[in-house]
């Protein structure tokens, strides 16, 4: 018995991302970045796509990806301690729309990216780069796995 504890829910972090307008909240944070890096008067239009998908891609890899645990106290036995945000999400179910939903909104924003800094060499390198920093790691067949030991404990 959890005495003191608000919440119904094992892990309250599982849930979070399904939350009502959760999405919405995302969808306007990405285009605030956007604007805010258009207002800077010496970036470039391209210059303003790629930062804003390099760094969109950053912040969700280390949300999503790198931090553990969670920051509520949990009756799972110190389970989530070991797990990813992305793992925890909807309790490891693969597939979810909130799963699809945060695995299409990076490629969408490199599609947009791509296209408004026309393809060019350098931007082009940079947002491949950024988007697979973020897609792989949310392979099913990565569903727990540290390569090379990174991030293990």
């Amino acid at each position: 018995m959890n005495v003191g504890v608000a919440h119904s829910e094992v892990n309250p972090n599982t849930r979070v991302m399904n939350s009502r307008g959760m999405w919405l909240t995302y969808a306007l944070g990405v285009c605030m970045l956007h604007i805010v890096l258009l207002s800077i008067p010496f970036f470039s239009v391209p210059v303003a796509w790629t930062l804003t998908n390099v760094i969109h891609n950053l912040g969700m890899y280390v949300f999503l990806h790198a931090v553990k645990g969670t920051p509520f106290e949990t009756p799972d036995q110190g389970k989530a301690r070991l797990l990813t945000h992305w793992e925890q999400l909807d309790y490891g179910v693969q597939f979810t729309s909130s799963r699809k939903f945060f695995t299409i909104s990076p490629i969408i924003l490199y599609f947009l990216a791509s296209f408004y800094t026309k393809y060019d060499p350098t931007h082009f390198i940079l947002n491949t780069a950024s988007l697979l920093t973020v897609l792989i790691p949310k392979l099913p067949q990565l569903h727990g796995v540290r390569i090379f030991g990174i991030n293990k404990y």
